[in-house]
């Protein structure tokens, strides 16, 4: 069957030999197979099981519970505390859930990532492809303020928008975020777009075009991965964040963070495990769907981000 098999036929000391050609096939339970997939599967299974666990605790009603033993699954499953943790339970003096605290994380991260990632791109694109006087030392400025630790700057920024009259509220909060997410963003931008064909920038110079037709036009239709990246890191950073939730604003505008910890730390009545696990869940799932959904683009981006500095 040359199809499927190809011989091989040579003439050494006048004898013939025909046989199978190509490299030999490996074993799949090598001994190479089994460490590397003992580790991979060993790896995920640490992961997974406290997942696993919140997962099947907040299914449980709490007589089950008190049973202790986490790692069985449901006898009867209930979803009473998923609807508590997101309309009823108590954060403070309020008992209306994670739902406030939902929407004011959606009103805070989506201005926060369109803000940060609007700006970031464009000071990417003009220290990778319009270089002017400084633009070294203010791309440094910006690398070190990715390093300086936030509790440094907690204060001074209080003072800020509190003589700007906007502590407090969510816009202070949005500013913040924007401003704290600039210098890694930038960092990212500017090497993704110093990884481009320069040939394309230099042809839309001839042709003409000026900083705003060259982003708009031909850096931005290319530039899809690197956005994902942005994205991803941004909501995931805006949306888990608790320190400048809680400094930053108030009671009324905490984010689903601070209104989880509330929950989960509240020393009144029953500690109720079940409804614990639930809101923490809720809490992080929307930075898992955007990771889920876009996972490939952001591995992509971050490779090609990668290639120059």
């Amino acid at each position: 069957m040359p199809d499927t098999i190809a011989l091989k036929t040579t003439a050494t000391s006048g004898k013939t030999f025909s046989g199978p050609n190509g490299a030999k096939p490996k074993r799949v339970l090598s001994p190479r197979n089994i460490m590397l997939y003992g580790t991979l599967f060993v790896a995920a299974a640490y992961y997974l099981l406290p997942l696993y666990v919140m997962i099947v605790t907040s299914l449980k009603g709490m007589p089950e519970i008190r049973m202790g033993n986490i790692f069985s699954p449901p006898l009867e499953i209930t979803f009473e505390p998923w609807v508590k943790a997101w309309a009823t339970a108590c954060t403070g003096l309020n008992c209306d859930g994670l739902s406030r605290g939902f929407w004011n994380s959606v009103r805070i991260t989506v201005p926060s990532v369109i803000v940060s990632i609007a700006i970031a791109s464009v000071n990417g694109y003009a220290l990778a492809n319009w270089r002017f006087k400084g633009s070294e030392l203010f791309f440094s400025i910006l690398v070190i303020g990715a390093f300086i630790p936030y509790q440094v700057m907690i204060y001074p920024i209080v003072i800020v928008l509190r003589e700007m009259g906007i502590y407090g509220t969510l816009t202070g909060l949005i500013i913040v975020h924007s401003i704290f997410g600039m210098p890694i963003l930038t960092l990212l931008f500017r090497n993704y777009f110093a990884s481009l064909p320069q040939e394309l920038f230099k042809a839309a110079r001839v042709d003409g075009a000026g900083f705003w037709q060259i982003f708009l036009k031909i850096m931005v239709p290319m530039s899809l991965p690197i956005f994902v990246v942005a994205m991803i890191l941004q909501v995931t950073g805006i949306w888990n964040d608790f320190l400048f939730g809680v400094v930053f604003t108030r009671p009324e505008y905490y984010p689903m963070t601070v209104q989880l910890n509330n929950i989960v730390n509240s020393v009144q009545g029953v500690k109720e495990y079940n409804v614990n696990m639930a809101a923490t869940i809720l809490t992080g799932l929307v930075p898992l769907v955007v990771y889920f959904v876009s996972g490939r683009l952001f591995v992509r981006g971050i490779a090609a981000g990668a290639v120059k500095g």
